[in-house]
């Protein structure tokens, strides 16, 4: 029974529950078991509300016994990132300023998923104020990816990743502000999509930069991701698995200059199946990089300072030095340099889709164009070995927040190692239905996204 509902993906366990084939309760128990061993082995799990959490699940039988329309997720348990308000629940981002916080607001997105008859069982670990690509979390812990325990899980939706990946929930809310959805998505085997910059409320959720954070799911498969999209924004997202007539670009340059061979093999073979299934592949060349990473740079540090500011002065004692280390610069920048960056975005953005996509529908590029690292590789050593072994993670996601485009994670085979290799699938603006089309005539063809980690445990009972 355990196994084989951990292993049901986001739509067919909302179907099982709808039909009656399943009871609420009874994958609502096997989630918090699951969350309780296999995701706090993991160091993903914040918190949980397991008895509230069944009483809502027995109210949810009830309900639909009663003949009461369910919502698209009704009965369906999940978890998710530390971060997103509930009303009197405590909301603690992953650090140690924010322990004992109580929100006085509900977030909009958790208000639609309570709307379509989700359960909101608990709350799952991050980095540290969400600034960490790896995952990285001095005061907490250092969360463990579920396919090897010695390497990094992806941040800062880390504890989402890992429990979506470990079969604990079908799916997570997290947040991506320089990729913080795509990193564990490609770092964990799974499907991680930034919505386009605006798209999904981000009221109600912990800021780290407002103009760059987008909400959005960690799930397992395309189809996942746009059942949690129509709920997240109120719009019908359809997936019909096509690439059929689609022209994909293959940007160069930047995005494979830092590519490791086990990568770019993964990425032939991917672009191969693309072929395969109808879809025409143009290569073309990037921009100035260089110019859009500094943008980026310049915006997410200045606001993320603005929020800090006071704390840096008060408590810079109970920052990681890691973390304090990439707010401050944001204190010295000129407001001048600032409002320069927020009004180059629009050029930028039509310079880069220009370059990378041309008349193309979608741009393919890495994920993370290295091996999944070790948590030592990226915690030991000088500061530079670090910041080093961190950029490289961020080589190819952190941008696209800058540009405000929408772009998704998609699993596509394993290293030497046997850590997930991922790919990114980035379009113009609002061209999430794109995306998940292309993501889920992909994952027709291909299977990676069905493979479980051993950390997973599915003998456990």
């Amino acid at each position: 029974m355990t196994a084989s509902v951990a292993t049901l993906d986001l739509t067919a366990l909302a179907s099982a529950i709808a039909s009656g084939d399943l009871t609420s309760e009874a994958a609502t128990t096997v989630a918090l078991d699951r969350l309780e061993t296999v995701g706090r082995k993991l160091k993903a799990v914040k918190r949980l509300d397991r008895t509230g959490a069944l009483e809502a699940a027995r109210a949810a039988d009830k309900a639909r016994a009663a003949g009461a329309a369910p919502g698209p997720l009704h009965g369906v348990p999940l978890a998710h990132k530390d971060l997103f308000y509930r009303k009197g629940e405590l909301s603690e981002g992953g650090a140690k300023i924010r322990s004992g916080f109580r929100a006085e607001t509900t977030a909009t997105v958790i208000e639609r998923l309570d709307a379509a008859g989700a359960l909101d069982i608990g709350r799952l670990q991050l980095a540290e104020f969400a600034l960490s690509p790896t995952g990285y979390n001095e005061h907490e812990g250092h969360p463990l990816n579920p396919w090897n325990a010695a390497h990094v899980p992806g941040g800062s939706s880390s504890g989402s990743g890992i429990a979506v990946s470990a079969r604990c929930v079908a799916a997570s809310l997290g947040t991506d502000t320089g990729g913080s959805l795509r990193h564990p998505g490609a770092m964990c085997g799974l499907v991680g999509l930034k919505p386009t910059w605006g798209l999904v409320p981000g009221d109600g959720v912990m800021p780290l930069s407002a103009s760059l954070d987008c909400p959005g799911p960690l799930t397992r498969t395309a189809r996942d991701a746009a059942l949690m999209m129509s709920v997240l924004t109120g719009r019908e997202f359809t997936v019909a698995g096509d690439m059929r007539g689609m022209t994909i670009a293959l940007p160069g340059g930047y995005y494979r200059e830092t590519l490791h061979p086990e990568i770019a093999k993964a990425l032939g073979e991917a672009e191969a199946v693309f072929r395969d299934r109808g879809a025409t592949l143009v290569e073309t060349a990037p921009p100035d990089m260089a110019l859009i990473n500094a943008m980026m740079h310049l915006v997410m540090s200045v606001e993320a300072a603005t929020i800090h500011r006071r704390w840096l002065i008060e408590r810079p004692g109970d920052y990681a030095d890691q973390v304090r280390a990439r707010i401050e610069p944001g204190l010295f920048y000129p407001a001048t340099r600032y409002v320069e960056a927020l009004a180059m975005r629009a050029t930028l953005t039509e310079e880069w889709l220009a370059a990378c996509l041309g008349g193309a529908d979608l741009a393919f590029i890495p994920a993370i164009p290295v091996p999944v690292p070790t948590i030592a590789a990226t915690t030991e050593g000088t500061p530079a070995d670090v910041a080093r072994a961190i950029a490289s993670v961020t080589h190819c996601t952190r941008g696209i927040n800058y540009l405000g485009l929408p772009g998704a994670s998609v699993p596509c085979g394993f290293d030497s190692a046997g850590l997930p290799i991922g790919f990114q699938l980035i379009g113009r603006p609002f061209a999430e239905t794109t995306i998940l089309n292309a993501a889920a005539a992909y994952q027709e063809a291909t299977d990676w996204h069905t493979r479980i980690p051993p950390s997973a445990d599915l003998n456990w009972n």
